[in-house]
């Protein structure tokens, strides 16, 4: 294993465990807050049970995610030192405000927890608030600097060097907003049908009491909110990288062939010799729909690139096709809980076999928002900076890499281990009533 590849695989171990509990930092105080407001509006018991019990899953994700998040912080500067030295000052702002927002979630996440019997109820309730508003700060601050990296602007490349840089880089870069509500609402999606599921399978056990019942209609009531929303917000992702990464595009759709009236492929198993995909279902037309609106437009395919500035077409493809199948599957999981809940005469809690769906479909969220990061990642490939600086260009020059790699995955597989016994722990009872176990 090179150094190259070593650091590569580094940094997707490290991204893919830090991604799952930014999520939960990002979305799980949402819920709480719910549940919690609906406490202050009813009276009813169950509601205070599951804001307390969510919130101490809050700040046990916040604490492991710190150390996931340190851990990143210095496998930039270690392994990518040609790139800090490059992108730093640009891309700095960005991390500097996010720490802000990091201090500000700890703080309030402080009040939040001890303050139960020392604040009054709504003030209570806004510190919780504070929690969730700042979370979502912090983690749409840090996709400013990888919007950056997808779309990058505000600077003067002048002898290698970026000159007369604009210190709002980041935030302006046209791929931000796109990229902040689309990971924003994956999150919600992954978090809340998580919660659902787990739940779904204390019903499931006999369980059928109002903690379990209000748990899964908070948590469906957002997320499937969030995966209708999201279709919306894939149309406008997919316009998006069309216009300012078209080779990416080209290999979302394992489209190599730049021409008109361009047919979406669903599936299939990519042939990169040869150009094509096999096995796959093409719906006509479905790809110039979706970016231009016009059945006829004609979309830049692979061929526009030079073979060495491709990204592995098979990997993105494959991952995009599982996002897009994760994301309709739940939106549609989504749908039913509503109806059932529309009709009134029908109780979900007696549904067993949306019961039995909310159970096998609670990871798919977190699939879907990997498979969607690597679409993001190994689609910009082979660079680091798009169209500036190559990701072989950026690695560090130090040997010894292919051993981090290692001591790295055995310190997040540490994590994970102290992550699931805790929540487990967490998880034996109810926050006042230890009855009630998940």
């Amino acid at each position: 294993m090179d150094s190259l590849l070593a650091a590569r695989a580094q940094m997707e171990v490290s991204l893919a465990f830090h991604m799952i509990f930014s999520a939960i930092g990002i979305a799980l105080p949402i819920f709480m807050c719910i549940a919690e407001g609906l406490h202050i509006r009813t009276g009813e018991a169950h509601y205070r049970e599951l804001a307390q019990k969510w919130g101490k899953a809050t700040s046990l994700l916040f604490a492991i995610g710190a150390v996931s998040g340190t851990a990143l912080s210095f496998e930039l500067g270690l392994l990518w030192p040609r790139f800090m030295a490059f992108a730093g000052a640009i891309i700095g702002s960005a991390f500097a405000l996010e720490g802000y927002a990091f201090f500000l979630e700890a703080i309030f996440l402080g009040l939040y927890l001890y303050g139960w019997e020392r604040l009054s109820p709504r003030t209570h309730w806004l510190c919780g608030l504070c929690v969730a508003v700042s979370g979502t700060m912090s983690g749409v601050l840090v996709i400013a600097a990888n919007a950056w990296m997808q779309v990058p602007g505000g600077f003067v490349l002048e002898a290698g060097r970026p000159e007369h840089i604009d210190p709002l880089a980041p935030f302006k870069s046209p791929a931000w907003m796109t990229m902040s509500v689309h990971t924003t609402l994956a999150a919600y999606i992954a978090v809340g049908f998580a919660i659902a599921g787990i739940y779904a399978l204390g019903v499931i056990r006999g369980r059928k009491d109002a903690y379990h019942r209000s748990a899964i209609s908070i948590a469906l009531a957002v997320a499937a909110s969030a995966a209708l929303a999201q279709i919306v917000s894939g149309d406008v992702s997919a316009r998006m990288v069309a216009r300012y990464q078209p080779v990416k595009l080209a290999a979302m759709e394992a489209h190599y062939v730049t021409s008109g009236n361009v047919p979406l492929v669903v599936g299939g198993l990519v042939d990169a010799e040869h150009g094509e995909v096999r096995y796959g279902l093409k719906i006509p037309s479905g790809l110039s729909l979706l970016v231009a609106h016009d059945r006829d437009a004609t979309i830049p395919g692979l061929d526009r690139a030079p073979r060495s500035e491709r990204p592995p077409v098979g990997v993105v493809h494959a991952a995009f096709d599982v996002m897009v199948a994760c994301g309709f599957a739940l939106a549609g999981l989504g749908c039913w809980f509503a109806l059932m809940r529309l009709r009134r005469r029908t109780d979900f809690a007696e549904s067993p076999w949306l019961l039995r769906a909310l159970v096998v479909a609670s990871p798919l969220g977190f699939v879907a928002l990997e498979a969607g990061w690597m679409v993001a990642e190994v689609g910009r490939q082979p660079w680091v900076i798009d169209h500036v600086m190559r990701t072989a260009d950026a690695v560090t020059p130090a040997q010894g890499v292919p051993l981090t790699f290692f001591v790295f995955c055995v310190l997040y597989a540490l994590l994970g281990t102290v992550l699931v016994v805790l929540l487990r722990g967490l998880a034996t009872g109810r926050a006042d009533a230890p009855h009630h176990a998940e």
